[in-house]
């Protein structure tokens, strides 16, 4: 059969646009492949941009420290010790004493204008043998605060100094205010049921007395809510002079039994406060042993108080020292302070210089 003329079939190349598609489909594919494959590998920097780390770039971690990333049940169990610091004893102080008076501002300026070279510490006397109180004591008896207008402000000025030791010095056991206000309660008595008078005519108050130990207590924490640094108690002890056989004890047990009460409820009162407690006592109390007389028993002052003061001079000082050591023993921290008349360059350690 003969086909009709011109109309011959015609088998030619396809168009170029559909090859062109097919490649690109299937570079899309590829790099979206890629693209999910290297998003585990993507990580982010410290200021928030990110980067792909490809398994030959990263560089080998050291190890954790010893238990950091381990199971905490695969860990040893271990016992953490924590080393308490030692005790420490009282700082070196050497001290200058303020005259016996009610403090006041100028008094304090001219003080510290003539205080001796090399001194880091003051002791103020706030509460004399007779019973006056030198300070706004809310405890004191009737008539016994003699203080001035500004003594409150001058106090507060020396126990805020900086880098100054604070030392308040009351007397403790000769009173004449406090046992003449209370003689039952407080006061020390002769057998005659009298208040006993000692042989410069002074009154003492009676430490077996709960009443007596109470209100030298609450003076004790008024000092210390002063915010000084030492509590100094003089006059501690028995009285020694005058008719002693006539005084009644009020007691059948050693006198020293009765000086231990008044001094572990000063201890007790005071536990609250950072106030270091201190006694004077006699130099022979030292040398030579308990005193019978006045209750007083080295050996039985250095359980409880901090130092020992006693009058003395340069030359015995390293003697009673190295006595109070051994007998506050290897574990007590308990220091004696001369008090001098004047210093020696030849001493080292605390020392209280007295008021001229």
């Amino acid at each position: 059969m003969v086909a009709t003329k011109g109309y011959s079939s015609y088998r030619g190349r396809g168009p170029k646009w559909k090859i062109l598609l097919a490649i690109l489909l299937v570079l899309v594919i590829a790099v979206a492949a890629s693209v999910i494959y290297l998003q585990q590998f993507l990580v982010y920097g410290a200021d928030g941009s990110r980067q792909i780390r490809l398994p030959w770039q990263t560089e080998e971690q050291a190890p954790p420290p010893d238990g950091e990333g381990e199971d905490p049940a695969e860990q040893p169990n271990v016992d953490i010790v924590v080393q308490e610091p030692e005790p420490q004893g009282p700082k070196e102080t050497i001290a200058f004493s303020l005259p016996v008076q009610a403090l006041t501002q100028t008094l304090w300026q001219g003080a510290q204008a003539a205080k001796p070279a090399g001194t880091n510490a003051v002791a103020v006397r706030l509460k004399t043998a007779n019973g006056t109180v030198y300070f706004h004591a809310a405890a004191a008896v009737s008539g016994a605060v003699e203080a001035e207008a500004d003594t409150a402000a001058a106090l507060a000025a020396i126990t805020a100094q900086e880098g100054l030791h604070t030392i308040a010095s009351l007397s403790c056991l000769q009173d004449f205010k406090a046992a003449n206000a209370d003689v039952e309660g407080r006061g020390l008595k002769n057998t005659g049921g009298y208040i006993f008078y000692d042989g410069n005519n002074s009154l003492w108050l009676d430490p077996s007395k709960p009443s007596t130990r109470e209100y030298v207590c609450a003076l004790a924490k008024e000092v210390a809510e002063l915010g000084f640094d030492e509590l100094l108690l003089t006059d501690f002890g028995y009285p020694t002079e005058g008719k002693i056989n006539k005084i009644n004890y009020n007691t059948d047990v050693p006198l020293g039994n009765n000086l231990d009460l008044l001094l572990n409820d000063l201890n007790t009162a005071l536990e609250p406060y950072d106030i270091l407690l201190s006694v004077e006592v006699p130099e022979a109390v030292i040398t030579e042993g308990p005193n019978a007389v006045s209750g007083l028993d080295l050996n039985r002052l250095v359980s409880r108080v901090d130092r020992i003061y006693a009058a003395t001079t340069p030359e015995k000082v390293e003697t009673l020292s190295t006595l109070v050591t051994q007998a506050a023993g290897p574990e007590g921290k308990t220091e004696f302070v001369p008090e001098l008349a004047a210093d020696s360059p030849t001493l080292t350690g605390s020392r209280l210089l007295l008021a001229e």
